[in-house]
């Protein structure tokens, strides 16, 4: 598990024990940016909010006190766009894993329109750059109406258009009878799903890395926890909270630095005898500087997960985008029960309202 400091807070005129970690995650539970964006930047200025464990439901209390980086996940991240600047105030970093995926024609997210969501993704890259919004098309699904053909289709419409927009394109093969919530909800809502097959797996990134080369994309092409290689096609495992992107996002971040154990060093100055020879893994950065990864996988996370250590404060249930194959809510009922609970008691220290 992650080790982060721990500080008291003030609840009610209670003292109460909270974590206080420098990496937030918001969230991979629900979509915060999209509908509780309100009361994120809420409790961020109060300076703490409650969170429910999912297994075992008791109540534990994150502290914003040493937060110096959040990573947003979104299918709508565009009620973040006025709320920017606020993080810039406070001096915190962020970037955004936005899922921008089609199922327009299928009705499988209730979503904006594609044309809405790929000018908010130019709007943010505005406002934090290229390589701080990430393309996420997830899952890659087939049924009856989807084929590998389809998808195809579909991801070069929307790569066409976020070409020099973003460094990344993240995508995961929809692994139904992995994830008893997602099986369950495709089955209640009648879509008839198809597993893939490591042959179609295999023909997927083989087209899909060809189209990005032919196409002049330049994207680095990354899988979300799938277990199969398929880094021939130079697609690699992903981070989706990397280390990595978020040292070059806020290397000039002390504090953060620190506490991710990164050492920012110089770059030598030329000399007679030519450019000075960087140590083999070092990843420029701005103003002659450069590091080394120090990246390490949260082993709280999947086995396949990348992910470094990191607090997520979402909570399952509470997201209305209903998906019809969502892994994030039991039922639809029961997101909606939780959105309208939060409806009525909109700052409250838990994004439920209880």
């Amino acid at each position: 598990m992650a080790t982060w400091q721990h500080t008291d807070i003030i609840v009610e005129g209670q003292t109460v024990r909270a974590q206080a970690p420098p990496i937030i995650s918001a969230s991979r539970s629900t979509d915060i940016p999209a509908f509780y964006a309100d009361w994120f930047f809420h409790r961020l200025q109060k300076g703490y909010s409650a969170w429910t464990n999912p297994f075992n439901g008791v109540k534990s209390y994150v502290s914003y006190e040493n937060t110096r980086f959040i990573v947003f996940w979104s299918k709508n991240p565009r009620p973040l766009l006025p709320y920017l600047q606020i993080l810039k105030e406070r001096n915190i970093k962020c970037y955004v894993q936005y899922t921008l995926n089609d199922y327009e024609e299928e009705r499988l997210e209730r979503v904006p329109t594609l044309s809405s969501r790929i000018e908010t993704f130019k709007l943010l890259v505005e406002q934090l750059g290229k390589g701080a919004v990430i393309w996420r098309f997830d899952p890659m699904i087939l049924t009856d109406d989807i084929s590998v053909d389809d998808l195809i289709r579909k991801v070069q419409n929307i790569g066409d258009q976020l070409k020099d927009y973003t460094e990344k394109l993240v995508f995961s093969y929809a692994d139904i009878a992995m994830y008893k919530k997602v099986k369950h909800n495709l089955e209640v809502n009648g879509i008839p799903y198809h597993e893939w097959e490591t042959e179609q797996m295999e023909e997927f990134a083989d087209r899909l890395s060809t189209m990005n080369r032919e196409r002049d994309w330049k994207f680095q092409l990354a899988t979300c926890g799938e277990k199969i290689d398929i880094s021939k096609y130079g697609i690699l495992h992903n981070r989706c909270i990397d280390g990595d992107l978020i040292t070059r996002l806020a290397w000039d971040d002390k504090e953060l630095m620190d506490f991710m154990k990164v050492k920012i060093e110089d770059v030598p100055s030329p000399t007679l005898f030519g450019e000075p020879e960087l140590p083999q893994g070092a990843i420029l950065l701005p103003h002659n500087h450069y590091f080394i990864s120090t990246h390490k996988k949260d082993p709280g996370q999947r086995q396949f997960c990348e992910c470094m250590a990191s607090k997520d404060i979402g909570e399952y249930n509470t997201c209305p985008h209903l998906c019809e194959y969502c892994y994030a809510n039991a039922t639809k009922d029961l997101a909606i029960k939780n959105w309208r609970q939060h409806q009525l008691n909109k700052f409250a220290d838990t994004i439920t309202g209880k």
